[in-house]
């Protein structure tokens, strides 16, 4: 800028204005290191999680991040994200956020970092709680000790609304997509959530007041019923078998029941000694349900439990195919008993 040209700014502007307007400049740029450069504190002692689904909107991020309190201002996240040109660039997944990120930074995690991924992982029906606590060691390398210990925790319990001394029985087993890195309580409260799903249909809070049973003895029921057969088609008839002794005051004499209590054997062979075993849970030895469910029941057996089939039937006994006989008295149910023992001969 020649002199003529400063001679003639200053003409225009007086000292008095240039020193405003350098200050307005400074003040300005300021604001904005301060807006997108300075921390944002939560209120949380914990890393928050934020999950970002595939297809959403920069729009629809912010609003996430705004309602679990992450960032102060939606608009502020939106210019940020419009500075570094993220919008299209943020990864879907779920997100662990450090406490203390200023909003450029922020972005730069959703677009640089490597979020938790989705792993789809099966809980078979009729599971172990222990047997459960493994899985999980094993495909997202949750610490089982930690599983069992808050499957007994009476404050983890209270808080997902579990009215037993133990988790087993209230955890649906289904298909489910969890995140690498998911906590312990982060699995168990989802697998209850939709436990609990299916007892509050208010048919089934209506089911269960014409039946006179709650929550606890369906459940429990129902667990009998999952490991008795392997056949869908069977729950049913199974569960008319199991109301029909409970209705006459008869001992279950479920197996599974014995079976639950020689678990750490690991084998599913009955010994008569084990008949003898002197606990609540002992079908052969107490009348009526035991105390509380003896595996996680799936949806089927659940519904088995609510809806039994009609019928007279008081026994069973396997048939060696993969199903069972069913009798209505104790002289045809020997008779099936001796068919089956003769198919097994037979395999010898």
């Amino acid at each position: 800028m020649n002199n003529n040209k400063i001679a003639g700014l200053k003409s225009i502007l007086s000292r008095r204005e240039i020193i405003f307007i350098v200050i307005f400049f400074f003040f300005i740029l300021g604001l904005l290191v301060f807006t997108f450069f300075f921390p944002n504190y939560y209120d949380q002692q914990e890393p928050v999680k934020i999950e970002v689904r595939k297809g959403e909107t920069l729009s629809q991020i912010s609003d996430s991040l705004y309602q679990k309190k992450i960032i102060p201002s939606k608009i502020n996240m939106k210019i940020a994200a419009i500075i570094y040109g993220a919008e299209r660039k943020i990864k879907a997944g779920r997100y662990n956020i450090p406490n203390g990120l200023s909003y450029l930074q922020l972005v730069e995690l959703l677009i640089e970092g490597a979020p938790d991924a989705e792993v789809l992982i099966t809980i078979g029906e009729g599971i172990w709680q222990m047997d459960l606590a493994k899985l999980l060691k094993e495909k997202l390398d949750i610490d089982s000790a930690r599983v069992m210990e808050l499957s007994r925790s009476r404050s983890f319990l209270n808080a997902l609304g579990v009215d037993a001394d133990n988790l087993e029985g209230y955890l649906l087993p289904e298909t489910y997509y969890f995140y690498t890195h998911s906590s312990a309580e982060e699995i168990l409260r989802k697998l209850a959530y939709q436990m609990k799903r299916i007892f509050d249909d208010p048919k089934v809070i209506d089911r269960m007041k014409e039946l006179k049973m709650d929550k606890h003895q369906i459940l429990t029921l129902a667990s009998i019923i999952e490991a008795e057969s392997n056949l869908f088609s069977e729950f049913k008839t199974i569960s008319g078998v199991y109301h029909n002794r409970l209705r006459k005051g008869m001992l279950l004499q479920a197996d599974p029941t014995v079976q639950y209590l020689i678990r750490e054997r690991r084998k599913n062979k009955i010994y008569f000694k084990d008949l003898e075993i002197d606990s609540k849970f002992n079908t052969y030895k107490y009348a009526g349900l035991p105390p509380a469910p003896i595996n996680n029941p799936g949806k089927d057996a659940i519904m088995a439990a609510l809806y039994p089939e009609s019928n007279k039937y008081y026994y069973f006994v396997a048939n060696g195919q993969g199903g069972h006989y069913f009798s209505t008295n104790m002289s045809e149910h020997n008779r099936n008993v001796l068919k089956y023992r003769e198919w097994r001969a037979n395999q010898k």
